[in-house]
């Protein structure tokens, strides 16, 4: 009788396992590529899958975006500098089949794609175009990456680089620029407003030609603003005309 409830409970225990391993549930974002024997028979999923243990073998691929960090990268550029540029690359299996079939591990291929193509690519371009067009380039890496994932059934959406590391010396060489730049600027914004200035001054002084009485009520009201201010001493010029009156009536007395 002990026997036979023993040899009862090791069916039941070898039946769950039987099951468990002939069930296998695929999420929503999951293919599952069904091999039998070795061979391809088709893409499940998702959901419910039975297979047959020993004999199937059913691999998860998973269909959402994948982010891969793509480590720094040695780069000599065009112009002979030497960066370190990494970069961010987002991909997403389109095919399992041929993620599966085509190629051994496509997460580690396509990482391995990315680098090389990094290096090529920027090492291509003058270090004033990595630093100021990234969006091109970002599109030129995307559709070479693409292009050479495209048999492993692996679609790359973006790329995007990171981070530039510039060395010292070029670092500060680039300060050094950035601030004749400014001071370029600003001295062209000065001599704009002198030259403006300039011009302001001479359509005043062709007014106050085309009628000199002007020139009287300026000075008085010079003089008027001066005396409004608290000082002890105030110099201010006679006009020319006045001092010469001045003299000859003097040398007539």
């Amino acid at each position: 009788m002990a026997v036979g409830i023993s040899t009862l409970i090791f069916l039941i225990v070898l039946a769950f396992v039987i099951l468990s391993s002939m069930i296998k549930i695929l999420n929503e974002y999951e293919r599952g590529v069904l091999l039998r024997l070795g061979r391809f028979v088709g893409v499940k999923g998702p959901g419910l899958v039975i297979i047959i243990p020993i004999i199937d073998r059913l691999i998860r691929v998973d269909t959402r975006v994948i982010t891969l960090d793509v480590p720094s990268q040695d780069v000599i550029t065009r112009d002979n500098v030497s960066i370190k540029v990494n970069a961010v690359v987002y991909f997403r299996v389109i095919d399992p089949e041929k993620a599966v079939l085509e190629v051994e591990d496509y997460r580690y291929a396509t990482s391995q794609i990315s680098q090389t193509t990094l290096r090529s690519v920027l090492g291509e371009v003058e270090l004033d175009e990595i630093l100021a067009e990234r969006e091109k380039l970002n599109k030129k890496l995307q559709e070479i990456i693409d292009r050479q994932t495209d048999p492993w059934g692996v679609k790359v959406i973006a790329v995007e680089i990171k981070h530039v590391d510039l060395p010292e010396e070029m670092r500060r060489a680039m300060a050094k620029q950035a601030e004749a730049e400014r001071e370029r600027r600003a001295k062209i914004i000065a001599a704009e407003g002198e030259y403006q200035a300039s011009k302001k001054l001479k359509e005043a002084a062709d007014v106050l030609a085309e009628n000199p009485i002007t020139i009287q009520l300026r000075y008085l009201q010079t003089l008027s603003e001066i005396a409004s201010e608290k000082m002890t001493t105030v110099a201010f010029p006679l006009p020319l005309d006045l001092i010469e009156g001045l003299i000859y009536r003097k040398k007539k007395d």
